[in-house]
């Protein structure tokens, strides 16, 4: 996974223009900046890459399924030709 930028001293100031003290905020910050460390959140990037290995695979599962239909439509039409037979 990639690793996601977090501006500290931006958020130690934003928390203390909002009424923290510099202890809490740089508490606040520091629980966050662990928090988003530890965490295993997937980036845009991350999706990116894990779709375009997933394209060829759905490419292969849409070609095998326009051969299954052929080969149902056959078999349909092979059934209806039978049981028209046995009638006209």
């Amino acid at each position: 996974m990639t690793s996601i930028t977090f501006d500290t001293h931006k958020f130690v100031r934003k928390l203390q223009e909002a009424g923290f003290n510099e202890k809490q905020a740089e508490g606040l910050t520091e629980a966050m900046r662990a928090a988003i460390d530890d965490s295993e959140l997937a980036t845009r990037r991350d999706l990116r890459e894990f779709e375009l290995r997933l394209d060829p695979r759905f490419e292969a599962i849409k070609g095998d399924l326009s051969l299954l239909k052929w080969m149902m439509g056959a078999l349909i039409a092979i059934a209806v030709a039978n049981f028209s037979k046995q009638f006209f």
